[in-house]
């Protein structure tokens, strides 16, 4: 099977996991005025992708697709827990494990494989979804480069989108920004393949005081 086509599938805009309803936290940045325009979308998301949430999610992402190549449960289960313990708030855990455990439930039902099943039997909590989309691609035999690069343009493109309905740029814009980033989403990417979890940390403190301040913003169109 071509890698990406399960890919596009999974990643794409029609996988029921309820990626449009949340928007890391820019809700509140484009309330604050620190988001305004293209070059500040562009520079904000650019730090996720290199020193933030994203670059986390492609480590344990990687560390996942390993775990289960290898059959290592235990593994599966430490990068479960430490997953959902870098959640820095209440909105990025709900963004990550209802993304993540929904994924795991379509994935069940279309596009089964035996590490899903291992993942739930070995992980009886909730999924974090870098965690759940390693799984799949791991367990469908998907190669690790392609599966990080589509993950990491992905929650870009997710991002974006959030932004073009916030009003914070255009279509055309939105689009601009996304191809902006591609190198910056490889590179990520690369740094990710063969990283750790001792690998793991980040110096995006606006965004995540963002996910903190969105809980209680008055007017919201997004649940982060």
């Amino acid at each position: 099977m071509a890698a990406h086509l399960p890919l596009m599938v999974w990643l794409s805009p029609s996988f029921p996991v309820g990626a449009f309803a949340y928007s890391h936290g820019l809700e509140w940045a484009f309330e604050s005025g620190d988001l305004h325009d293209a070059a500040t979308l562009q520079d904000w998301l650019e730090a996720l992708v290199s020193h933030g949430s994203l670059r986390n999610d492609l480590i344990l992402f990687a560390c996942a697709a390993r775990a289960v190549e290898t059959g290592d449960d235990a593994a599966l289960v430490e990068i479960a827990e430490l997953a959902l313990a870098l959640a820095n708030s209440a909105e990025r855990r709900l963004e990550t494990v209802t993304q993540g455990n929904a994924f795991v439930t379509a994935l069940r039902a279309a596009w089964p494989c035996a590490a899903i099943d291992r993942l739930k039997a070995a992980w009886a909590g909730d999924v974090a979804y870098p965690l759940a989309v390693a799984t799949a691609s791991a367990g469908h035999g998907l190669p690790l480069a392609a599966s990080l690069e589509a993950y990491g343009l992905a929650f870009v493109a997710n991002l974006v989108s959030a932004s073009v309905r916030l009003g914070i740029v255009g279509q055309t814009d939105g689009q601009k920004v996304t191809a902006a980033l591609v190198p910056a989403v490889q590179v990520a990417a690369a740094g990710a393949a063969p990283a750790t979890l001792g690998d793991l940390g980040g110096c995006t403190l606006r965004s995540d005081i963002a996910s903190l301040r969105h809980e209680t913003q008055y007017s919201r169109l997004f649940r982060s």
